[in-house]
């Protein structure tokens, strides 16, 4: 070897050390970026060696789709549940202390105590205190559903303004990758913002990816709807301020098609609002459905007979001031349900059945003792009557079983949501954990390339302080 190929030798490691020093020395500052994808130093033979030819990222597009569609997946699970969980709140804890359910069992047992002793007015007045409590626990259930649904609505909103930013940026990112890639230039640092916008997406919005020229991606939802190509796709949505059982939501729309909600406690959806659009149209109003079911349900049980034999409500009341045709959903009459002011002042009336003033009494002896009429509600509650079966309930049944199943579906739907939010979450962090060891940096790996660097540094050091030697030693020679 001449002194001078020893040196282009020498310069030629000098040049690949410090273009790899630079490539690692980045994969280490990054190595807590979880939107960093490892860089490596491609190299080639030459005339002098090994020379660097360029810098690859270490991409894996199959493990990032499963990476959108695994943070699709939870990010739905965990919004449906935590709705849900929402719900269940408002029926207390784990004994369901605070459900309608609960206090008809209370009320059922308080009627069972006043009608064993009509006279004492002590009891009378504890068993209209137990309708009270009812009512007012189907006042409390129905706003607290409507809460949920005004709150899925508000988070509806926060997430299209951010879906919109994201797609906003993701336009400049995906610029930046195609200028880098037409120049020849190195789009590792546009692919890496690209890849960390489109995981943020995809909690808000399942999505897939199309490359497009230029290193370019155009995005589509996993139902199909265009989010971007070339521009991003308008998502548009008007939030309501407030909700209640006669309110229907808005619609999301992504380039003029609208989003549909998810369905099932492991929802389809993909993505937060597919989630919300569920338990805003979905569960929540199914949810108040029954509630409004089980107000109907009493005021029909509890209503009294006027002079012409005509229903009119009793004990129970509510906004409407009629008796509802049984079988039949009265949106939001929970809410409204209350016991009539009558039977707080005296509770005798509800003994002999003339708590609305036109009613006719049922106690035509006026017998202090009279307990029929609070029999027949005490045995009532048990009896069959119809309920609407778009509630999600059987059609015919006890009110006292109807609440009760009521109860049981949202904590059936809230368990299964439950146990498939672990598992979706399990699955996110297995995914994640294997798409880290492909394209995740090292610290102990990049530690050892870095020696090896080093290595191959002082190496050509020794090369040029020998050809130095060399040369002075010619020089001397030759003086």
């Amino acid at each position: 070897m001449s002194l001078t190929s020893a040196m282009n030798t020498a310069q030629a490691i000098f040049n690949n050390t410090g273009k790899q020093t630079q490539t690692v020395s980045k994969n280490m500052a990054n190595a807590q970026n979880p939107d960093y994808v490892r860089r490596s130093s491609v190299t080639t033979t030459s005339l002098y060696g090994a020379q660097i030819m360029s810098t690859t990222r270490a991409q894996n597009d199959m493990l990032l789709r499963q990476i959108l569609s695994s943070t699709s997946q939870n990010s739905a699970q965990q919004a449906l549940l935590k709705g849900l969980s929402d719900i269940k709140s408002v029926l207390g804890g784990n004994d369901n202390e605070s459900a309608p359910s609960a206090y008809l069992g209370k009320f059922q047992t308080a009627l069972h105590d006043y009608a064993n002793k009509p006279n004492d007015q002590i009891l009378g007045a504890a068993a209209i205190n137990a309708a009270k409590d009812v009512a007012n626990s189907l006042n409390t259930a129905s706003k607290a559903v409507q809460a949920v649904r005004t709150d899925a609505d508000s988070q509806i909103a926060t997430q299209v303004d951010k879906l919109n930013g994201l797609l906003a940026q993701f336009q400049v990112a995906n610029e930046a990758v195609t200028r880098a890639t037409a120049l020849g230039d190195d789009p590792s640092d546009g692919l890496d913002v690209r890849e960390g916008l489109l995981k943020q997406i995809s909690e808000i919005v399942g999505v897939s990816t199309m490359a497009v020229e230029n290193n370019g991606q155009a995005l589509y939802t996993t139902s199909g709807i265009a989010l971007f190509d070339k521009t991003p796709r308008k998502v548009e949505f008007t939030p309501r301020p407030a909700y209640d059982a006669n309110t229907a939501g808005n619609a999301i729309k992504i380039d003029g098609v609208t989003l549909t909600a998810g369905g099932g406690s492991s929802t389809s959806a993909m993505g937060s609002l597919q989630a919300l659009l569920q338990v805003r149209d979905e569960i929540a109003p199914t949810f108040q459905k029954q509630l409004d079911e089980v107000a109907r349900g009493l005021i029909t049980s509890f209503a009294e007979l006027n002079a012409g034999s005509t229903k009119v409500p009793g004990l129970f009341t509510w906004s409407g001031g009629t008796v509802p045709a049984a079988g039949t959903i009265v949106p939001g009459i929970a809410a409204s349900i209350q016991v009539a002011q009558r039977a707080i002042d005296d509770p005798t009336r509800l003994r002999d059945g003339t708590v609305n003033a036109a009613a006719v009494s049922q106690n035509t002896g006026n017998n202090a003792g009279f307990s029929t009429l609070l029999d027949k509600y005490e045995t009532g509650l048990d009896a069959d009557q119809s309920f609407d079966t778009t509630s999600g309930l059987d059609g015919t049944t006890s009110i006292m079983k109807f609440s009760t199943r009521s109860v049981s579906w949202l904590e059936a739907y809230r368990s299964g949501a439950d146990a498939a939010a672990e598992s979706k979450s399990a699955l996110l962090s297995r995914t994640t954990e294997a798409y880290s060891s492909v394209t995740g940096v090292s610290l102990d790996e990049e530690m050892s390339l870095m020696l090896d660097i080093e290595q191959s540094y002082k190496a050509s050091a020794k090369l040029v302080n020998a050809v130095d030697e060399m040369l002075k030693a010619l020089l001397s020679i030759a003086s």
